[in-house]
């Protein structure tokens, strides 16, 4: 599995990675056989996310590090260093670009995005 981090560099210009989560095989919840399980992440809360189509946010940091779970709908989002991607529905971006320009988000669907934001320690 892999998701995308957008993070801000030393001097301030936001940026996309590729991370792939590695699995280890776990008797995660016996007595169900043992499941494929990642290293767990501390988070302080989550929330749904809801936007509508044409939404577009311009310029702007993270307000803070968060995991974002698309679930519907597709947006397209920019980084400072001019790279564009798109994430729907299975996509899953954890976002930490909290200082300098950040990065700009526009829904390109027809329909809205629906998301599940996860919001992490520090």
């Amino acid at each position: 599995m892999k998701y995308v981090r957008v993070y801000a560099d030393s001097n301030s210009e936001s940026h996309f990675e590729d991370v792939e989560v590695d699995f280890t095989l776990v008797d995660f919840a016996p007595p169900a056989p043992p499941l494929n399980v990642s290293s767990f992440t501390p988070a302080t809360q989550f929330g749904f996310l809801s936007a509508p189509p044409g939404w577009y946010g311009d310029w702007h940091p993270a307000p803070r590090r968060q995991f974002i779970f698309y679930l519907a709908g597709e947006i397209e989002a920019e980084v400072s260093d001019g790279e564009v991607r798109r994430f729907g529905p299975g996509s899953v971006t954890l976002v930490e670009d909290t200082t300098g320009k950040g990065h700009t988000s526009r829904v390109v669907s027809s329909g809205e995005v629906l998301g599940v934001v996860v919001q992490l320690d520090g």
